[in-house]
């Protein structure tokens, strides 16, 4: 006979509660004697992003704000009215070879808004926008929060800085991704970091974990499928070495035993090939991925001069912590971001409120990203799947999901190009003193210490690593770049660290040398490139 009671009315109850996935909160438990309930520390529960919005905005306006400076400082000197390779003359020759097209067709193979201004005076609107970039920016740094406006202004900002230019490189198209993904982490007018009736959506944190899946797996896959010397893991002898530019921290790593290069090489395959498959194995294994990913960038970032990218990949991993984890980098306290998070923590877990239409037709965009990513990830994957992976190219004009991949072959020797000038009027008379043309952080006197600038980027040093693969036919910027110097044109000068001809008529002659400096076989205290000695390879002659 079974007993009827409140004894068994408890036991029963639980298990309706259970069947049905629903339970009461239970009761607080009262607070430690000499202990202030009101300032208890909050602990935030795991499955919400509140905080986590307020990371990946100021993380992403950090790396805006960035580019947006090294644009403002450079851009004049480089596509400038007198740069090296003007905007105008591309969006001219641009506008010609499409003459048949609509100026809407024109605008949609390269959206720009310098279309739409004076080229008279390029040099103010490149300014003007890249101003405008560091001010939006700043705010969202600043504040922590931003909306759809003003997150789609900077990524339509930027986008329209590079597309202005010849020179593209991996880390611009990569922004623009990764803003563009930024740009629906945000409601459409509220300019408040906690949000209320606009949760983060799960979607868009899918598509930032999507990106960086994409980031990591598919530069692993160019290495595996690339250079040799990433199979039998002897790729990290040259690396440092043969980097675009290296920093001091480069000189002493190279310079590691064996053994350290081959695990640094084991470890890039498993943080690259395997790591990213944590995303789908759950919160834990999610949060992991996160750890490891960021923690390698930063390794990246203490090695070498690589821009801004490695803080940049660092943006969507971001999207693996929910407010639970994230919660350290905020204060507690009453009325504090995490308080009020945990607040509406608890207003979730109850009855929840009607759906607002604004909430509706944001649901339906995020819906709609989400389907527009899948489809635009088709010819990526396929690019992946393939023996002959394409790396760093964009599928659209947009540059919405692109594919990605780092150092798929590795230079076994470093090449530098010197540019030099002299006074002589013979410049084949042996007499004739060359005298070099420093740049502000590419290797040149083998003295000087390497520079640390990282996250900032002196592009025109970039640009020459890239000019010692191919001939200056291929680079005729370069001989736009030595004629302004033997015009001592102010605005080239102002890109290098050393004019030798400063206090000097400018030279009567100049040429392009090719160095092979090297690191040596162990550190020097007095050199800190070796090798090839000053006197450089001659490889063309200037007038």
């Amino acid at each position: 006979m079974r007993p009827d009671g409140p004894t068994m009315a408890a036991p029963e109850e639980s298990v309706r509660r259970r069947k049905t996935g629903y339970s009461h909160p239970e009761p607080e438990s009262p607070p430690a004697p000499g202990r202030d309930p009101a300032v208890s520390p909050a602990h935030l529960h795991a499955g919400t992003f509140w905080l986590t919005r307020i990371v990946l905005l100021k993380a992403l306006a950090f790396v805006y704000f960035v580019a947006f400076l090294v644009a403002f400082h450079q851009n004049k000197q480089l596509i400038g009215d007198r740069g090296l390779l003007p905007c105008r003359v591309l969006l001219k020759n641009f506008r010609q070879y499409f003459q048949d097209k609509t100026s809407w067709e024109v605008f949609s193979y390269m959206p720009t808004i310098l279309w739409l201004t004076d080229w008279s005076d390029t040099n103010s609107t490149l300014d003007s926008l890249a101003l405008l970039g560091l001010g939006i920016s700043s705010f969202v740094l600043i504040t922590g929060c931003a909306n759809m406006l003003l997150m789609a202004a900077l990524w339509g900002l930027y986008m329209s800085l590079v597309n202005g230019r010849v020179w593209k490189s991996r880390w611009e198209s990569q922004l623009l991704e990764t803003g563009f993904l930024g740009i629906f982490l945000c409601p459409l007018w509220t300019l408040s970091r906690l949000p209320q009736h606009t949760p983060t959506s799960r979607i868009v944190l899918w598509g930032f974990r999507w990106l960086i899946f994409r980031i990591m797996f598919g530069a692993g896959l160019i290495k595996i499928r690339g250079d040799r010397c990433w199979r039998d893991l002897t790729c990290m002898d040259f690396h440092y070495e043969t980097q675009p530019v290296p920093n001091p921290v480069a000189y002493y790593l190279h310079h590691s035993p064996w053994w350290f290069h081959r695990f640094e090489t084991l470890s890039t395959h498993f943080i690259e090939l395997l790591v990213p498959f944590f995303l789908f194995l759950g919160r834990r294994a999610c949060i992991i991925h996160g750890a490891l990913q960021i923690l390698f960038q930063a390794i990246l970032i203490v090695s070498g001069n690589l821009s801004f990218l490695n803080w940049l990949t660092m943006v969507p991993s971001l999207a693996c912590f929910d407010d639970a984890t994230l919660g350290f980098l905020f204060p507690s306290g009453p009325g504090s971001l995490k308080d009020r998070v945990l607040q509406m923590q608890r207003e979730i877990g109850g009855a929840r409120p009607k759906p607002r239409f604004g909430s509706v037709v944001r649901r339906a965009a995020n819906v709609s990203l989400g389907i527009l990513l899948a489809w635009l990830s088709v010819p990526v994957v396929l690019n992946l799947l393939s023996s002959i992976q394409v790396m760093n190219t964009h599928f659209n004009s947009l540059h919405i999901v692109n594919t990605y991949g780092a150092f798929g072959s590795i230079t076994k020797e470093r090449t530098e190009v010197i540019l030099q000038g002299t006074a002589s009027p013979n410049a084949s008379a042996p007499d004739a003193v060359w005298e070099d043309y420093e740049f502000k952080c590419k290797p040149g006197d083998p003295s000087r210490r390497p520079c640390l600038i990282s996250p900032y980027h002196y592009r025109l040093d970039w640009l020459m690593w890239f000019a010692t693969f191919q001939t200056y036919e291929h680079n005729d910027w370069i001989l736009h770049l030595a004629g302004k110097l033997l015009a001592s044109d102010a605005e080239a000068l102002s890109l290098l660290a050393h004019n030798p001809f400063a206090s000097r008529p400018p030279p009567s002659w100049g040429r392009g040398a090719m160095g092979f400096p090297s690191h040596g076989e162990s550190p020097s205290q007095s050199l800190w490139w070796g090798g090839c000695p000053p006197s450089w390879r001659p490889q063309a002659t200037f007038l």
